[in-house]
């Protein structure tokens, strides 16, 4: 006798996503990670500085920059004369006054230490550096 309570089957066919998007998150994981080791940021082994190719064509004409150089022994330097910081603010001062859309260049060498990079910029802030921008090789 043939049971008469069996449930009917569904006519409309399920489909089971949990593979579909286990799939689709592999992907999406591995071209998140592709992405960003193609971004060119390095975490470890950072060898700065280096420079763009075609970053001085889109400078626009201004006038002549203020290059500052700051040696590995920590001294600046203005025009190749070693500078102290009174100098240095006068020099700052009356190059704005004839230059007001000037700006800075700093020249720092590579073997220093970047806490004394960022030291001079804070410095220079404090002075009255608008714009300082630093020299790559």
């Amino acid at each position: 006798m043939p049971l008469r309570n069996r449930q009917v089957q569904s006519k409309i066919p399920e489909v089971n996503l949990v593979p579909m998007m286990d799939v689709l998150m592999t992907v999406l994981v591995f071209f998140v990670i592709i992405s960003m080791s193609l971004s060119g940021i390095k975490i470890f082994g950072v060898s700065l500085p280096t420079s763009v190719s075609g970053a001085d064509e889109e400078v626009i004409d201004r006038a002549e920059p203020m290059v500052l150089g700051l040696r590995p022994d920590g001294t600046v330097v203005l025009e190749n004369t070693p500078v102290n910081d009174d100098e240095l603010a006068d020099a700052i001062a009356t190059y704005f006054a004839e230059n007001p859309d000037g700006f800075l260049t700093l020249q720092a060498d590579r073997e220093l230490p970047y806490s004394d990079v960022s030291k001079m910029l804070a410095k220079l802030r404090r002075i009255g550096g608008k714009r300082v921008s630093l020299a790559v090789n």
